[in-house]
C-alpha cells in the first residue's frame, strides 16, 4: 500500500494541476457519474467534528473514504484545523492501495473548488478579492483564485486584527498586490467583486445589505447545519448554487436558516456546480446578479485528487 504523505502532497498537487481535477470531479458528479453517500459527522466537545465521507468516482472507478477530524481551535495553536487519511481501494482487486494525507488534500482542493466556482460564476473583470478569515484556508484561496482572475487587491478581515494583519504580511509579497486589513467584516467587502468566507462561524459574520450588485461570493467555512456565515438575506437576493444540492438541502447552515424563516424554499438552490460546468444550467445572468457557491466539499473531490496522485506515481 503507497502512502502519500503532506509534504508530497503539497509539493505535487499543485493548483494548477487541482483545478482541473476538481472541475472533472463536480461535471461528473452532478452528470450522476460518480456513486456518494451524505457526510457523515460525529460532534465532539469544543467544537470539534469527526467526518467520514465514502464514495466512488464510478461503478467500475477507484472508491474509498476520507476520514477527517475538524479541530477549530488547532489553528490557535499552529496545527492544522482539518486531519486524517484518504484511502483509495483498486476497483479490480478491492485491496486498499493507497492512503493520502487529507488535511493537506482537503486545504488544497477546496479552495481549487472555490476557484472553479469563480471562474464560471464571477464577472470576467472581477479582480478585487476580499477574505474573511486569515486561517489555512485564506492562503490557500489566494493562491487558487489568482489562477482564474487577475486580481488587483485583496482585503482580509478577522476576529483577530493581529492575526489579519499577519496574514497581510505574509501573504501580500506572494500575492504581488495590495493586501488590506479591514476593521470590519463590512468594510472588507462593500468594494468586493469575489468574496470568500472562511470560518467555522454559528452566526452571520456576512449581511446581504452589504454586498453590492455583481459580486460573486463563496462561502466556504461553515460545513454543517449547525454553522453559517451569511445571513438570510445574501441567501435571498443570490442566484444560489451548490457543490452538492442534496447536501446543501441537508446540511447548508444558511440556507437551512433562511428556508426555517420561511424565506425561501427547496427551489432557491437552483442547481449543483458541475450542471453549470457542463452547460447544461446557466451561472450568471447578468453583470449586476450577486452569485453564491455554496461548498461544503465533497469526498468525490478528494478521491480524485488522491487517485491523480497515485497513477502518477
Amino acid at each position: 500500500m503507497r502512502l502519500i504523505d503532506e509534504a508530497e502532497v503539497r509539493a505535487r498537487l499543485t493548483y494548477d494541476v487541482a483545478i482541473p481535477i476538481v472541475r472533472r470531479a463536480m461535471i461528473a458528479f452532478s452528470a450522476g457519474e460518480t456513486r456518494q453517500l451524505l457526510r457523515s459527522i460525529i460532534p465532539l466537545a469544543e467544537g470539534r467534528l469527526f467526518g467520514i465521507m465514502p464514495g466512488a468516482l464510478g461503478e467500475r472507478a477507484v472508491f474509498g473514504a476520507k476520514l477527517i477530524s475538524v479541530y477549530p481551535d488547532n489553528f490557535a495553536r499552529g496545527r492544522p484545523s482539518h486531519q486524517g487519511v484518504v484511502a483509495l481501494f483498486d476497483y479490480e482487486s478491492g485491496a486498499p492501495v493507497c492512503v493520502a494525507h487529507a488535511g493537506a488534500i482537503t486545504a488544497i482542493r477546496t479552495a481549487a473548488a472555490s476557484a472553479v466556482a469563480t471562474d464560471a460564476l464571477a464577472r470576467p473583470d472581477a479582480a478585487r478579492l476580499a477574505l474573511l478569515g486569515y486561517g489555512e484556508q485564506a492562503e490557500t484561496h489566494v493562491r487558487a483564485i489568482s489562477r482564474v482572475r487577475k486580481l488587483s487587491a485583496i482585503t482580509v478581515w478577522g476576529r483577530s486584527a493581529e492575526g489579519a494583519a499577519k496574514f497581510a504580511a505574509h501573504i501580500g509579497p506572494e500575492a504581488g498586490v495590495p493586501v488590506t486589513v479591514a476593521e470590519t467584516a463590512q468594510a472588507a467587502v462593500t468594494e468586493a467583486d469575489i468574496v470568500c468566507t472562511l470560518t467555522p462561524s454559528r452566526e452571520p459574520i456576512l449581511e446581504g445589505a452589504w454586498i453590492r450588485p455583481g459580486t460573486h461570493v463563496n462561502l466556504v467555512g461553515a460545513g454543517v447545519a449547525s454553522q453559517l456565515e451569511a445571513d438570510a438575506i445574501l441567501v435571498a437576493k443570490s442566484r444560489f448554487i451548490a457543490d452538492s444540492r442534496e447536501g446543501v438541502l441537508a446540511q447548508g447552515g444558511e440556507f437551512l436558516r433562511a428556508k426555517a424563516a420561511g424565506i425561501v424554499g427547496d427551489d432557491h438552490v437552483v442547481g449543483e456546480i458541475g450542471q453549470v460546468l457542463a452547460g447544461t444550467l446557466p451561472g450568471r445572468q447578468s453583470a449586476g446578479q450577486v452569485t453564491v457557491y455554496k461548498s461544503l466539499g465533497h469526498v468525490v473531490q478528494d478521491l480524485a485528487a488522491a487517485e491523480a496522485l497515485f497513477a502518477a506515481g
